[in-house]
């Protein structure tokens, strides 16, 4: 049997797309063994691993604004904007002591060591603190002290972990990338060849241009691992901050796998 494993990206409220993404390999009868996951990639992961993808799409379909502004945590303390205590009430309340090494599934966290500039792949230990370490994006959320470790969310070094699903004792490896649609981020910020800035061009331009820093990252990192097969939702003309875009982000994302069904049917013996 063709054991296949998942990789799973960053992209904060992109990450939506994971959830369509994997109800459509389910549909078509592709089997996941193994996941690993960076950032929201963890989170979406940590559901796959302990059957708890419904709860996350329930979750996910009926985020409001006032859902947002109940996971602000305000604090200015120790270098984060917010605590992340409503963050880890809310993992806890769905993983509670649950540990990696006790899953049915295997399962990697990734995040980054501000220390040593080191990606580090979280294969034990409890699923809640993994997690959180993952999605630690710097300014945000404060990081995770680990032994000799300080991490901060693993898409600074790894956004889309393949080496990581590899890591897993896979034969093959499914990759979703979530910032590869470039081009609908530019033209989302009004930057169009031959045509006028918009008011708010300090702002578009910023977002824009670390959504291409994070573009061209991951494509380095797939030149060094690359994946069996690389899933590229057409999603960049969503904000990775808007988190009520669930229904558009699941859509797009079964999508995806769907323009890529043949390559994945031939991952199958």
């Amino acid at each position: 049997m063709t054991k296949i494993g998942l990789a799973l990206g960053g992209g904060a409220a992109l990450g939506w797309a994971h959830i369509g993404v994997i109800r459509a390999l389910y549909n078509e009868s592709i089997p996941i063994h193994s996941v690993a996951g960076t950032s929201i990639g963890s989170v979406v992961g940590a559901a796959i691993v302990e059957n708890k993808l419904d709860h996350l799409e329930d979750l996910a379909r009926n985020v409001k604004v006032a859902t947002i502004l109940k996971f602000l945590d305000p604090s200015f303390k120790r270098g984060s904007m917010l605590g992340g205590r409503t963050v880890m009430a809310e993992l806890h309340r769905h993983f509670g002591q649950i540990c990696i090494e006790d899953m049915d599934m295997p399962y990697c966290a990734v995040a980054a060591d501000l220390v040593s500039g080191k990606d580090i792949w979280i294969k034990e230990g409890p699923i809640v603190k993994a997690v959180r370490a993952s999605i630690s994006l710097p300014g945000l959320f404060a990081p995770v002290h680990r032994g000799p470790h300080i991490l901060a969310d693993g898409g600074l070094i790894n956004p889309v972990p393949v080496d990581a699903a590899r890591s897993l004792g896979v034969d093959k490896v499914i990759a979703v990338n979530l910032q590869a649609d470039y081009k609908g981020r530019a033209k989302a910020a009004g930057l169009q060849a031959h045509e006028p800035l918009p008011r708010r061009a300090t702002v578009n331009i910023t977002r824009a241009s670390m959504g291409l820093m994070l573009r061209s990252l991951t494509a380095a990192r797939f030149q060094i691992h690359p994946a069996d097969v690389l899933i590229s939702p057409e999603i960049g003309h969503i904000e990775v901050g808007d988190f009520t875009k669930a229904d558009e982000l699941i859509t797009c994302g079964e999508r995806a796998v769907y323009d890529k069904l043949d390559a994945l049917k031939a991952l199958l013996p």
